[in-house]
């Protein structure tokens, strides 16, 4: 008898998570018990109006804030048990962030803005060089290295940041609109190259986004209500 192989764990695992915050001394729910496992090598998009709770589930996902209560497990490890120096050690080593305004230092080259979060590893600088050299040829930008971001087209510092994302290698990649201050067909091409990523690199995407057309791109939508998980369309 063949027995089965069982399926993978998933890559995250969210449990009975919840958040709030306190405004005029009084309570006010933002996620309320919130259960979702994102596979391995998954493109998810967050969905939902202002205010239903998508960036603030996308910050707990990302390291960035933590939870009052429940499990963010990734990779096996429950995030929220993590102190906050651990938590930016995990974050440095784990996530890459592409955000909708791009988030480039316009003092620093294409390059140099790619480079930024290798300068908190161990590696030489000769490694450094190799690893974004291969990520701007990755996003297509080897001949715009050297260029400021007042130098570069909205798509191409998004490109930049998305570069900025892959260099320290990470396993999950979190996108807070990443379309959202681009005209349609570059908006469109940075989708593709987000698909690639999924695709021919394996990583897995969680990408924030109000517009469907963007989401339609993702292999799962995750719609959130009032903070409140109400459906899923894949």
């Amino acid at each position: 008898m063949t027995l089965a192989t069982p399926a993978p764990a998933p890559l995250i695992r969210i449990s009975h998570l919840s958040k709030g915050y306190v405004r005029g001394g009084q309570p006010i729910p933002v996620l309320v018990d919130i259960h979702l496992d994102v596979a391995q090598g998954e493109f998810v998009a967050l969905m939902g109006p202002s205010g239903s709770g998508k960036s603030t589930l996308l910050n707990l996902i990302a390291g960035i804030d933590k939870p009052d209560s429940g499990t963010i497990a990734i990779g096996g490890v429950d995030i929220a048990q993590l102190s906050e120096g651990e938590l930016a050690d995990w974050r440095a080593a784990n996530v890459g962030f592409i955000f909708q305004f791009y988030n480039l230092l316009p003092v620093l080259s294409a390059f140099d803005n790619v480079e930024l979060p290798l300068l908190l590893t161990s590696l030489s600088s000769r490694e450094r060089h190799a690893r974004v050299a291969a990520v701007l040829a990755m996003v297509g930008l080897t001949d715009r290295a050297d260029h400021y971001p007042s130098e570069l087209s909205g798509g191409q510092q998004q490109r930049v940041a998305i570069a900025r994302a892959l260099v320290t290698d990470p396993q999950l990649i979190v996108a807070d609109e990443p379309t959202g201050d681009l005209d349609r067909h570059t908006g469109e091409e940075v989708l593709s190259l987000l698909d690639q990523l999924v695709h021919e690199l394996g990583k897995t995407i969680v990408m924030v986004t109000h517009d469907p057309k963007a989401a339609a791109r993702a292999g799962r939508m995750v719609h959130l209500e009032k903070g409140v998980l109400v459906d899923e369309v894949v």
